[in-house]
C-alpha cells in the first residue's frame, strides 16, 4: 500500500507539501498541487483517515441518531443526510434510539465518544437527558423532524433544527374531506410528546374549525407513530356507535396499520370510509384506491440538516435557528374523489 512518503518521492516534493495538498492546510502552487494529485492517482494512495484525525483532532464524521430507520420516511431522510455528508467529505455513524429516552442518551454518548464532529438527532418525546448531555458537552447538534422548544416561547431554540410544516397541511386534509361532505372526520395521531404529533393535532382542530365542524375527542386517537398502534387505534374508532366517515392518519406507518384494520373489519376505501394520510411513500400510488397524502420533503430535510450542522461547525457562535420546509398535497382517490385534480 502506497504511503505519503511514496507520493512525495513520486511528485518530487516534501511530505509536508503532500500533507498541505491533501488537507488544504496551506496554499500550494498550482503545478505542485497537480503533481501531487497525479502521484496520488498513479500510486492509488488512500489517506489514513484515523491517523489524520489523531493529528488534526477532526474525524470528518457526523453522528445520526434516528428512530425507526425502517420507516420509509426516515429512510429517505437518511438518504438525504448521507448524500449531503458525502458530498462534503463527511462519513456517517448511525444509531437507532428507539424513541426511548434512556437509550437515546446512551447512543448519543456512544456516538460522541467516537469523536463525531457533530450530531443530527430526531429526539424522543422526553429528551431532557439528551438535552442536558448535549449542552454539558457543547456538542454541535441539529434536531430534525421533531422540534424541541426553547425554555421560553420568545427565545431562540436551544439547538438548530429543521422540519416540514405540519399544522397547515393537516388542516388542509380536514378541509378537503369536509368539502367532500364529511362531518365526522377522525384522526389517528402519533406518539404523544412529539412536536409533530402536537402540530398535526393542532392542524386537525384548525381544519375542523375552518369547516364549521365540532371537535369530538372520541374520534381523535393515538396510534403511537407505528403500524401496530395505527391498527389498534383505527379498530377503536370502528367500534364507536357513530364511527367516522373519513379518517386522517398522521404518518405512513400508521396508515399501513389503519388499512389493515379496515380490511379486517371488511370496510372498503373510500366506499365505506374515506382516507387521507400525512406522509407519502413510494408505493402509495400503487394501492387500490391510490392514497391521497401530504408529501414531506424528506430528503431535503436530511440535506438541510447537514448544511445547518456544517454552518454551526464553521461558526459556533451563530444564532440558533429553526427552518421549516413546505409540504405538497398529493391528490389521488382514497379521499373519495373520482379523478386526480390539482389542489385549489
Amino acid at each position: 500500500m502506497a504511503t505519503m512518503a511514496d507520493v512525495a518521492r513520486s511528485a518530487g516534493v516534501s511530505i509536508a507539501t503532500v500533507s498541505h495538498v491533501l488537507n488544504g492546510t496551506r496554499p500550494v502552487l498550482p503545478h505542485t498541487r497537480q503533481a501531487v494529485l497525479d502521484a496520488v492517482e498513479k500510486l492509488g494512495y488512500t489517506p489514513n483517515t484515523l491517523a489524520r484525525s489523531l493529528v488534526t483532532a477532526r474525524t470528518r464524521s457526523i453522528g445520526l441518531a434516528v428512530s425507526t430507520i425502517s420507516n420509509p420516511y426516515f429512510t429517505e431522510i437518511l438518504q438525504g443526510v448521507e448524500a449531503a455528508a458525502l458530498e462534503r467529505g463527511y462519513s456517517l455513524l448511525i444509531a437507532d434510539p428507539h424513541d426511548d429516552p434512556a437509550h437515546e442518551r446512551k447512543v448519543v454518548q456512544l456516538l460522541h465518544e467516537r469523536r463525531v464532529e457533530g450530531m443530527i438527532v430526531a429526539p424522543s418525546p422526553e429528551p431532557g437527558d439528551l438535552l442536558a448531555y448535549l449542552r454539558r458537552h457543547q456538542v454541535p447538534t441539529v434536531f430534525l423532524d421533531r422540534l424541541v422548544g426553547p425554555p421560553a416561547g420568545d427565545e431562540p431554540p436551544l439547538f438548530d433544527q429543521v422540519c416540514a410544516e405540519s399544522t397547515e397541511p393537516t388542516a388542509g386534509l380536514v378541509t378537503h374531506l369536509a368539502g367532500l361532505g364529511h362531518r365526522r372526520i377522525g384522526l389517528v395521531a402519533g406518539l404523544p410528546g412529539l412536536s409533530t404529533t402536537a402540530e398535526r393535532i393542532t392542524g386537525y382542530r384548525h381544519g375542523l374549525a375552518a369547516a364549521g365542524l365540532p371537535f369530538d375527542e372520541r374520534i381523535l386517537v393515538h396510534g403511537d407513530s407505528e403500524a401496530a398502534g395505527g391498527e389498534r387505534a383505527t379498530a377503536e374508532l370502528l367500534r364507536l356507535g357513530s364511527r367516522p366517515t373519513a379518517l386522517i392518519t398522521a404518518n405512513n406507518a400508521m396508515t399501513i396499520g389503519a388499512l389493515r384494520a379496515l380490511h379486517t373489519h371488511g370496510l372498503s376505501v373510500p366506499g365505506d370510509i374515506a382516507l387521507c394520510c400525512f406522509d407519502d411513500f413510494a408505493w402509495a400510488d400503487l394501492f387500490s384506491p391510490r392514497l391521497t397524502a401530504v408529501s414531506q420533503p424528506s430528503r431535503d430535510i436530511g440535506a438541510r440538516a447537514v448544511r445547518m450542522l456544517l454552518d454551526r461547525l464553521a461558526d459556533p457562535d451563530r444564532p440558533t435557528r429553526t427552518e421549516r420546509l413546505p409540504c405538497t398535497f398529493v391528490h389521488r382517490t382514497s379521499c373519495g374523489c373520482r379523478e386526480e385534480r390539482n389542489p385549489s
